[in-house]
């Protein structure tokens, strides 16, 4: 007699085999799992085109910003090319002679460029960084007889951002402008006497009777301080020149034109240190005739920028600005 349960005999499969309802639901889960692994791959392949996607645009504008691609004004058609000159002349400045040269270039060697405006507000600096400015546009001017060159004076144009303007071939000032103080200065600072209160002695040891001219801690020579007043008149005697050339029969010369003393525009006009009246649009717009205007002025790269905001900030932290007074002491400037 059997012990076991006919009804149990029915669901046993005689190969061994799952049941068929068994089957059917692992088939099915199966089927969800290799869906889902299938979606899941999609998935990630449109994350990582996305991701590579973004990557590249936030690194093309990375590039854009630091000027390694894209840099330069378009080639556009007939327009007036605008470049600024905007603060203090000096080497690796805000204006100096190498992003100026390469501004001026770009301008002329774009064929739409009808005439060039430089929009000065400066008070000056370096003599021989307006120097070299005030050589290569006379340069260019020769090379390009066709395309005129304006200077536009705003807020001021005083010393070397003078110098620089009397190398165009016009003029325009506002009213109010300040224009002139053509002269040179040479600066410092005389810590003697403070040190004689202090208690504190000087010892300075040189290889050359001349090597400690005009050192802030001892006493003035009369023999340097003669050779350095030979120097600053040789410079401004420089400086007279490149006006009376720029300005020609325009300059109404007296006594005080470069005494170092500065005018309005309207009393420049009078004196023949400037043309007309004009902004930068009146020059594109009446005078060149073309009142599209580009901009052709040197833009510092985004490292470069970043790279003197923190030096600044390091700078500014330990007292800046008697430091720079020390360090520039005895620097020409024209001013």
């Amino acid at each position: 007699m059997s012990l076991e349960n006919p009804q149990n005999q029915n669901n046993i499969n005689p190969l061994g085999a799952q049941p068929q309802d068994t089957q059917w639901q692992r088939d099915t889960i199966e089927k969800l799992a290799s869906s889902a692994l299938t979606e899941q791959k999609k998935s990630r392949r449109w994350s990582n085109f996305f991701k590579a996607l973004t990557f590249l645009y936030l690194f093309g504008i990375l590039f854009i910003a630091m000027g390694w691609i894209g840099g330069g004004a378009a080639k556009v058609g007939a327009h007036t090319a605008l470049i600024e000159i905007s603060g203090v002349i000096e080497a690796g400045g805000e204006v100096n002679a190498d992003a100026f040269i390469n501004s001026l270039k770009e301008a002329y060697d774009n064929k739409g460029t009808k005439g060039i405006i430089l929009r000065i507000n400066s008070p000056g600096g370096s003599p021989v960084q307006a120097g070299i400015i005030n050589d290569e546009i006379k340069r260019q001017r020769k090379l390009h007889p066709k395309v005129p060159v304006y200077a536009v004076v705003e807020d001021i144009c005083a010393s070397g951002g003078y110098y620089i303007a009397v190398a165009a071939d016009k003029i325009y000032v506002n009213q109010a402008s300040i224009v002139g103080s053509i002269g040179v200065l040479m600066d410092g600072y005389g810590f003697t006497e403070t040190m004689k209160k202090l208690g504190v002695e000087r010892r300075l040891m040189t290889a050359g009777e001349n090597k400690a001219m005009l050192d802030p801690f001892s006493p003035v020579n009369p023999k340097h301080q003669q050779f350095a007043q030979n120097m600053l008149n040789e410079i401004h005697e420089q400086f007279k020149t490149v006006v009376r050339q720029g300005r020609g029969a325009r300059l109404k010369e007296t006594p005080e034109t470069f005494s170092g003393l500065f005018w309005s525009g309207e009393q420049s006009i009078k004196l023949g240190l400037a043309d007309a009246y004009g902004s930068a649009d009146f020059v594109a717009r009446e005078v060149i005739k073309q009142e599209d205007i580009v901009d052709f002025t040197y833009q510092e790269d985004f490292a470069s920028r970043i790279a003197k905001r923190v030096g600044a900030g390091a700078s500014a932290s330990f007292g800046e600005t008697l430091a720079q007074h020390l360090v520039n002491a005895g620097e020409v400037k024209l001013h």
